[in-house]
């Protein structure tokens, strides 16, 4: 992987931790940093050996606060990476799990990102809110759209309209906060969550989260569940880890996935 300057990637066995890393700012991102997150998430995408990511904030405030509004007032050179905000909004066939680590302050298109991966695990000193419309903008990297599909229509109107902030325990309660852990915690939380998914085949992770995602919006209950049209279902029944998990079962012994 090419040197990076706006966040940090680390590598565990098949875990990939990406920090997003400019502390100074909140985490908030720029196109640039927007870009290199894009690439980031290409490699996690294409590496088969990495079957979740974990994607954090670099320090013990701030999750991401979003665009960073300071660049875009000095008249910084704006561009709109191919993936969206954070390399993520916008990545819509990413069959492998992404975790949020949210350790801290989730504004706008932090908040954005925290929506765009599967899992939200979130510290107590976290805080979530779409404050755009409190400074002429609007939530458009997917906040108007996941939020309310997320929670409801009301409720996430109920955010979206006055630009409140919301705490890690209302998030919880709300519903897209999936588990609130100690300040200091969150990365360790995820990591948690990530042991649990691996003990899981990686390829029926990716064949539940394909069909999850392309059936949402299938009003069709009997279409949504015609299975041979989601390409990571097939690759799943013809896969090796489709063999090893009832053979490891009758064996009374752990699997040993290969995701392939």
């Amino acid at each position: 992987m090419a040197e990076l300057e706006y966040c940090t990637v680390e590598q565990d066995g098949n875990v990939m931790l990406i920090t997003i890393n400019r502390p100074e700012v909140y985490n908030a991102l720029n196109p640039p940093a927007n870009l290199e997150l894009d690439q980031v998430f290409d490699e996690f995408a294409a590496n088969d050996e990495q079957w979740v990511a974990i994607v954090t904030g670099a320090g013990d405030k701030a999750f991401s606060a979003g665009n960073d509004l300071k660049y875009q007032a000095s008249g910084g050179k704006m561009f709109s990476a191919p993936h969206g905000f954070a390399g993520l909004t916008s990545r819509f066939d990413l069959d492998k799990p992404v975790i949020a680590a949210v350790n801290g302050v989730s504004m706008g298109g932090g908040f954005e990102i925290a929506l765009a991966c599967d899992l939200i695990v979130a510290a107590e000193n976290a805080v979530f809110a779409l404050p755009e419309p409190r400074v002429g903008l609007a939530a458009l990297a997917g906040g108007l759209q996941r939020l309310p599909r997320q929670i409801g229509s009301k409720r996430a109107l109920g955010m979206i309209l006055t630009g409140r902030r919301v705490s890690a325990a209302e998030g919880h309660e709300l519903g897209f906060v999936n588990e609130v852990v100690p300040e200091g915690e969150a990365v360790a939380g995820a990591r948690r969550w990530a042991e649990q998914i691996l003990e899981c085949s990686p390829m029926s992770i990716k064949a539940s989260k394909q069909v999850v995602r392309d059936s949402l919006d299938q009003a069709d209950l009997p279409g949504a569940m015609r299975n041979s049209q989601y390409p990571a279902v097939v690759a799943m029944g013809e896969s090796e880890d489709f063999i090893e998990g009832p053979l490891a079962f009758a064996e009374k012994r752990p699997p040993q996935w290969k995701g392939r």
